[in-house]
């Protein structure tokens, strides 16, 4: 149960005097629909109306609150577009007031001749003549106290203007009340930071410009509250994860030997490494919950079968589990030829498969006949039942978040808790590693197979277009095949589809019937047949958007070209490299940019060309464009933060960590003083899986 201190914060915005159904759903557009929603609504501007110049001394464009007499109203002749103009002056100048779509009555009542007005807004010169467009205030002098000296400046919606926000958002605060102290008061008085309430007050009343900065010291104690409570609760799920009975595997075995004998090359040591870790996991009686991280081409899913093989030379069944009906497929074919020998039966099952066949599949996984099923989102369906189920693989987990990993786990059989591997070839830096899979070991794979080249990464302008379509002719002979990728097209008439299908028209004419398309829209068994084809070498040329960006393995495709490639993000551009320079062959990767004009674009060509080091290009993605755009928290599965923002507020995470970690050394429970804070803490920021698993415990 929330504790009762809280229920102010979780009252719906409606509750609010002035807040009535319409505005409470325009407000749930952009705020969200709750007195907590509006508290974490932080300004991001303000206007200071304490300059009180003279008329006469206004010489430019500036916010100013002065105060003047009304002299002529000149309104304007009915059914034409003249706006209204109220004359005023004080003894220096006067100054016209203009106003649009007027009510005459009601500017007569509210700016009477002859009387005396404080009026606040933006003054300018037009045409020689003293302005003020539609003033935000026009009080009587007795009133002046009225007009804020500093107004914060909140992101709006349309219907609601920045007056009734702030109205809205100071009544909303009104309703907030003191909430026991959860930091520790050595780090509190180091970072000398204030108490939580005065923070938020201060962070929605600023004086000067440098308040609503992100990095100011009120927002770093609510962004640090924000990250303690998100690795308190990863750190409580994954205590109760250890806890769970899991069952100790078999790590050594015939079958994993046999698969490291017929491999046709050696194991990287980051390889040996990371199955070492792993089947340390395996092999204790408690739950594995891991992250294996690993550049495109680095070998996880070896790492992944001989995981996989320890659970079926148990006695057990494995599970991986793929994104998207090509990753899924694709597996189950490098699987299958992997264990090319080995007695064991690898199935795959995706929501494309209906009827008699999907019942008998059914039927011999729930018998134990099938030892690995791969598959999609599927294979959790409820009529999904597994003999013994023993170890679930997830691959591109980034597309997972902390509550589908649970669902995962829970699948389970015999009552006792499931391992979980989970992988990437999503490079994430270390700090949001840590706010996204705190509640897992790290793996990370940091070499190539041997015999791979790296790619020869080239950076040329969109003018010299038709110089690399004819530079494409030569590795065709070859028998290369390419990938052509389109751009993200912004704001334009023209969709994404719109520019790869030009492409592929432009393509298919030079080389006639050896191109394919595949983009978002097409459906899945479409897109596979496009994709088969090209991986079988019925095509040589594949015109794309980004969907062939995560997993797809095609040895033969030597040559990657990016149009627009200053459109797309470091990670991105990385994992589109990652799809060739799969085989031991030579392979290229052209970034064609067409107007470099930022410093960012310049900087990510640079970094592109310099390194094909996933993790350091993570690193400078993070610094270069902020978190929300790297991953996307579109993307499930990472936290979407309200008050932290993982661009200014990162160096925070590790503190947190360390901080949610010996809290739990020292009070097991949350039963001191501190930790029933802390409990507040976990409520407020609504890590309730956190306070779920406390109770359980």
């Amino acid at each position: 149960m929330r504790p009762e201190i809280l229920y102010p914060f979780f009252a719906e915005t409606v509750s609010l005097p002035g807040v009535g159904g319409r505005i409470a759903q325009l407000l749930e557009k952009v705020v969200g629909r709750r007195v907590l929603d509006l508290c974490w609504h932080f300004p991001v501007d303000i206007i200071d109306r304490r300059n009180s110049p003279k008329l006469g001394d206004i010489r430019h464009e500036q916010m100013v609150t002065v105060e003047v007499e009304i002299g002529s109203h000149d309104a304007p002749p009915p059914r034409t577009k003249r706006p209204y103009r109220v004359w005023c002056h004080d003894d220096t100048a006067q100054m016209q007031l203009v106003f649009f779509h007027a009510k005459g009555d009601y500017l007569l009542r509210q700016l009477p001749e002859g009387e005396k007005r404080v009026i606040s807004g933006k003054a300018e010169i037009f045409n020689g003549q003293l302005q003020m467009t539609h003033p935000d205030y026009m009080v009587a002098p007795n009133k002046r106290d009225e007009i804020p000296a500093i107004e914060p400046v909140y992101p709006l919606t349309a219907g609601i203007s920045g007056r009734v926000m702030g109205r809205i958002v100071r009544a909303a605060l009104e309703r907030t009340v003191e909430l026991p102290e959860w930091l520790d008061p050595a780090l509190k008085k180091r970072e000398g930071w204030p108490d939580w309430r005065a923070a938020l007050m201060a962070l929605h009343h600023p004086e000067a410009p440098g308040d609503v900065d992100p990095s100011c010291k009120t927002r770093r104690r609510l962004a640090y509250d924000e990250f303690l409570a998100n690795q308190l609760a990863l750190a409580l799920i994954r205590r109760q994860e250890k806890r769970k009975k899991g069952r100790a595997l078999k790590t050594e075995g015939p079958l994993v030997e046999k698969l490291i004998e017929k491999l046709p090359y050696r194991l990287t040591n980051s390889q040996q490494e990371c199955i070492a870790e792993i089947n340390t996991d395996l092999a204790s009686p408690h739950s594995m919950m891991r992250l294996l991280q690993g550049d495109v081409g680095s070998g996880k899913t070896v790492v992944a079968m001989v995981a996989m093989l320890a659970a079926v030379q148990s006695g057990a069944q494995a599970a991986l589990l793929a994104p998207t009906e090509i990753l899924a497929r694709q597996h189950y074919d490098s699987l299958t030829e992997m264990s090319e020998g080995l007695d064991i039966r690898i199935e795959v099952l995706t929501g494309r498969d209906k009827g008699k066949a999907r019942e008998r599949l059914l039927a011999d996984l729930a018998a134990g006949e099938i030892d690995i099923l791969v598959g999609t989102h599927a294979l959790f369906q409820k009529d999904v039942v597994y003999h013994d189920l023993a170890l679930a693989v997830i691959d591109e987990q980034h597309r997972f978040g902390v509550e589908q990993r649970l669902a995962v786990a829970a699948k389970g059989t015999s009552g006792q808790g499931m391992d979980m591997l989970a992988m990437t070839a999503t490079p994430i830096p270390r700090t949001l590693t840590l706010t996204a899979y705190g509640d897992m070991d790290v793996s990370r794979l940091t070499e190539k197979p041997p015999g791979r080249l790296p790619v020869d990464t080239r950076t040329i302008s969109l003018n010299r277009l038709d110089e690399v379509v004819r530079s494409l002719q030569r590795p065709l002979e070859g028998g290369a095949r390419i990938y052509w990728i389109c751009p993200l097209v912004e704001e334009s008439e023209k969709s994404d589809l719109a520019a790869a299908e030009e492409r592929f028209r432009q393509l298919d004419q030079i080389f006639p019937g050896r191109v394919g398309l595949v983009h978002g829209k097409m459906k899945g068994p479409e897109k596979d047949k496009v994709m088969a084809a090209f991986a079988g070498g019925a095509l040589d040329v594949l015109v794309a958007t980004t969907v062939i960006e995560v997993g797809v393995n095609v040895p033969e495709a030597t040559v990657m070209v990016i149009e627009h490639a200053e459109r797309f993000g470091l990670a991105q551009l990385h994992q589109l490299r990652g799809r060739v320079g799969r085989g031991s062959g030579q392979s290229v990767c052209l970034l064609l940019y067409g107007h470099l004009g930022s410093e960012n674009a310049r900087a990510r060509m640079k970094i592109m060309r310099e390194t094909e080091d996933g993790f350091r290009i993570a690193e400078e993605d993070l610094r270069l464009r902020g978190a929300g755009e790297l991953l996307g928290t579109r993307q499930s599965g990472m936290p979407d933060f309200k008050v932290a923002s993982l661009e200014f507020h990162s160096d925070l995470i590790p503190m947190a960590r360390d901080d949610a970690k010996l809290i739990l050394q020292t009070d097991r429970e949350l039963k001191t003083d501190r930790g029933q804070a802390l409990r507040v803490l976990l409520y407020l920021m609504e890590q309730d899986e956190g306070i779920r698993y406390l109770r359980s415990g």
